[in-house]
């Protein structure tokens, strides 16, 4: 089958079908004409990539998974190996979400401050928030 019907059959795009093989993880033949041509297994191994995706693991991450990447792999009890780099990604994840919260927080504080009156504490203030200082522009 070709890169397009692959792709509307996983619910994917030519494009990133692309970067899958690139990345090593589906393969395809050279039609006479150029094109892809992709055998009926890699419906499978793309619909299995793009829900590990989606749970979160990277393309770097399944590449040593490319054997188990042919089945069902969502039923099937993971193997310990599977285990590790799941548990390496969710704490990857966890950080991020630690430092987005963090950030957050800090925002609604900063917006918290800036609605204060002038004076009444640290804050927000005109003249010395972003775009002032050296450089800055008066003429409107």
């Amino acid at each position: 089958m070709l890169i397009g019907e692959l792709a509307r059959r996983t619910g994917s795009t030519a494009r990133a079908l692309r970067h899958y093989e690139q990345a090593g993880l589906i393969d395809s033949e050279r039609a006479a004409n150029g094109y892809r041509e992709y055998g009926e297994p890699a419906v499978v191994r793309v619909r299995n990539i793009r829900a590990l995706v989606a749970a979160g693991l990277t393309l770097e991450d399944l590449r040593p998974l490319l054997g188990c990447l042919d089945g069902d792999v969502m039923s099937r009890p993971p193997s310990e190996r599977v285990l590790g780099i799941a548990r390496e990604r969710l704490a990857v994840l966890e950080r991020r979400i630690a430092a987005q919260t963090d950030a957050r927080d800090r925002l609604v504080a900063a917006l918290a401050a800036a609605g204060r009156e002038p004076g009444e504490g640290p804050g927000i203030e005109p003249e010395n928030g972003p775009g002032s200082g050296p450089g800055r522009r008066t003429d409107g």
